[in-house]
């Protein structure tokens, strides 16, 4: 299935307007949310490994949906330590399934500080698979996370070490997925990133057996 262009307009949250992007198929097959990087470091809808995120979800055929947290480009509201974050992610969820259906089976992405926020989202919604890129392990409270969980991380990772995302995996026993010689923001490696993780994510089934 081909996805539509994408589109961004507002829709409603905890804080106020949040702006969000979606790209979909006429059909989905289900719902993709995509967390970005810490907006206090830069962070937006926008971002490279985002973006790469949501067109990827997009063309597996889900109803891909990207946002800026409070305080970011359009949303309304300032930044609420991951907290108040997540409830936007939760806003935007909802939002998303209104349009597209409740029954849609849904996939969590984030990127670093989204990533973060996407561990809390899956504590409050049933998620059939979570997708953590760089994941903020060293400067959030990240909990346990579902088996099949899908984590790509950099070899070469100066702000979020690799020794800590292992330390972080090892008494769950997840899988990483090791980029070598690749640092916190995948520059270069993003088709890279891409092809990971349609191969790991689901077609039909959980993340990690396409």
């Amino acid at each position: 299935m081909t996805p539509r262009n994408s589109e961004r307009h507002l829709a409603p949250g905890p804080a106020g307007a949040l702006e969000v992007v979606i790209a979909a198929p006429e059909q989905p097959r289900g719902i993709a949310l995509v967390a970005h990087p810490n907006p206090q470091q830069g962070g937006t809808l926008d971002n490279k490994v985002a973006q790469t995120l949501a067109r990827t979800f997009a063309k597996l055929g889900y109803a891909a949906a990207r946002f800026n947290f409070r305080g970011v480009g359009q949303s309304a509201g300032t930044f609420a330590e991951g907290i108040g974050e997540t409830d936007d992610a939760l806003a935007v969820l909802a939002h998303v399934r209104n349009r597209f259906g409740e029954a849609l089976p849904i996939a969590l992405a984030g990127f670093s500080f989204g990533s973060y926020v996407q561990t809390r989202v899956a504590f409050r919604v049933h998620a059939e698979g979570l997708v953590l890129v760089g994941p903020a392990v060293n400067r959030f409270s990240i909990e346990h996370v579902q088996a099949g969980t899908v984590v790509v991380h950099g070899e070469e990772d100066d702000v979020v070490p690799l020794a800590d995302v292992f330390a972080w995996a090892r008494p769950q026993q997840l899988p990483v997925v090791v980029f070598p010689g690749c640092g916190h923001f995948f520059h270069g490696r993003l088709p890279q990133l891409a092809s990971v993780v349609t191969a790991m994510y689901p077609r039909g089934g959980h993340a990690g057996r396409p």
